[in-house]
């Protein structure tokens, strides 16, 4: 049934905003210095005429979604031009609804039919994979909620109950009879306010003075870890390995694990990103934790995606790892189906991420509580706009433990326009952020605050 709340986008604008790390991000086997933010702003248009606009963002990371022997810029230039194509179709998609229902909609019927059309005349090896053609609709599906809040003058997480949503989870979940009813409103918790908050431990992050090559900059910013935990009073570290080095994996482990207990730290997460194949490996070095550093064992509260995002081409059983710790699927989690078959194999958790769409990670947390698995929202090194929504996220979403934030730390100039609207959200103090200015409806962004000149649109289309 319709609902006169139902909206449709009418007009799309698309910006990008290029941003560069003061120091290197260790990716997987890729190193990251800079990145390509896409933000767009749309109109939406409800039955009675009345409209109302709003803003996503996400970066661009194609180091994340597209591992690949090709090029940074030409990875990054599709998916440019995909987005661009996004901002097109998106105003002349012949559909209207709840963002929920326009967001998985046009992930049913048109996301899939425009990657192939931009993977045409590509060989495997260089086709841009489905992650990557997620990110690039996540910042419209980010947009067309935050403008539905606006209209409704209802921040974006008080929007999701059956009064503004017509459908049902049933609905969207292919008819599973247990969401008969039922909607997103009812698996998410209070928003909580403040917020614990992760630090990332790069691969390349120096951790004591030894480590520093006299290359780093300068500027003000800690460079060392202890310098960092003290800055910002962290208590949760997520450490970077390298999944194919076990010997680099376990040391690397114990030297942030003793910082981290010097410190004064609580707790430690480590990611693998998707580089190991076999389970013994991470059950061997964890045994080898138990074994010789319980302290740090103790303090491992989960494991991130340590087995190749493929799951379907990948069925390994993990069940001895998550046996040991709390696992969590990350890249992998495209939608709840791959939620649903990771849950098979063994995996017992799943980190959401805004930049697969809010609609997806909606529904996968839904799936997924209801299932009795463990949450996490984690970053993509999120600056200026695009941390909003996911921190928001985090804080309705009852994670495990807090959210994982690391712009500060990679490009922390970046985000300062919006940083004087939300002074909080920014800068971590005390291992919280404080999300008390994201007030009104949408997602409190505050954008006509922003003092901010966006460079000229990359695409405009709509009346």
């Amino acid at each position: 049934m319709k609902l006169p709340t139902d909206i449709r986008v009418r007009e799309t604008a698309l910006h990008y905003i290029p941003v560069k790390t003061r120091v290197p991000l260790k990716f997987g086997a890729q190193v990251v210095e800079r990145a390509l933010c896409a933000r767009v702003r749309v109109r939406v248009e409800d039955a009675n005429g009345r409209s109302a606009f709003g803003w996503g963002e996400t970066p661009l990371s194609v180091a994340w979604v597209w591992p690949a022997a090709l090029s940074w810029d030409e990875r990054e230039s599709r998916m440019s031009a995909f987005c661009e194509r996004l901002a097109k179709e998106l105003v002349a998609f012949d559909a209207s609804g709840h963002p929920m229902e326009l967001g998985d909609a046009f992930q049913r019927h048109r996301l899939h039919e425009l990657l192939d059309e931009a993977n045409r005349g590509f060989d495997e090896s260089a086709r841009m994979p489905h992650l990557a053609a997620l990110v690039c609709h996540s910042l419209f599906d980010l947009a067309i909620f935050d403008a539905f809040g606006q209209l409704h003058g209802r921040p974006v997480f008080e929007t999701l109950g059956e009064d503004l949503l017509s459908a049902d989870l049933a609905h969207f979940l292919d008819g599973d009879a247990r969401f008969a009813g039922q909607r997103p409103a009812q698996y998410l918790q209070p928003r909580r306010d403040p917020i614990p908050v992760w630090h990332l431990v790069g691969g390349l992050d120096a951790l004591e003075a030894r480590d520093l090559t006299g290359s780093e900059p300068d500027d003000g910013y800690p460079l060392l870890l202890r310098d960092w935990i003290r800055a910002d009073g962290l208590r949760c570290l997520k450490v970077k390995l390298r999944g194919n080095d076990a010997a680099w994996d376990y040391e690397r482990l114990v030297r942030v694990g003793h910082i981290a207990i010097q410190e004064g730290c609580e707790w430690l997460s480590a990611d693998f990103n998707c580089t190991v194949t076999d389970p013994a490996y991470v059950t061997e070095i964890l045994d080898r934790l138990l074994a010789g550093e319980p302290r740090i064992y103790q303090m491992t509260l989960y494991i991130e995606q340590p087995f190749p995002y493929d799951l379907e081409a990948h069925r390994i059983d993990v069940r001895s790892v998550s046996a040991r710790k709390p696992l969590f699927l990350d890249e992998s989690a495209h939608d709840w189906r791959f939620v649903r078959l990771g849950r098979e194999l063994g995996w017992s958790g799943v980190a959401l991420k805004t930049c697969k769409t809010l609609t997806g990670a909606l529904l996968s947390l839904c799936w997924a509580r209801a299932h009795g698995m463990t949450l996490m929202v984690q970053d993509l090194t999120n600056p200026m706009l695009a941390i909003i929504p996911h921190v928001l996220l985090a804080s309705h979403a009852g994670t495990i433990m807090g959210v994982e934030c690391n712009a500060m730390q990679f490009y922390p100039e970046a985000s300062l326009p919006e940083a004087r609207v939300h002074p909080g959200l920014y800068v971590r103090r005390r291992g919280v952020l404080d999300l008390s200015t994201l007030t009104g409806p949408g997602f409190g962004y505050h954008a006509e605050k922003v003092a901010r000149e966006l460079p000229p649109t990359a695409a405009n289309f709509g009346v």
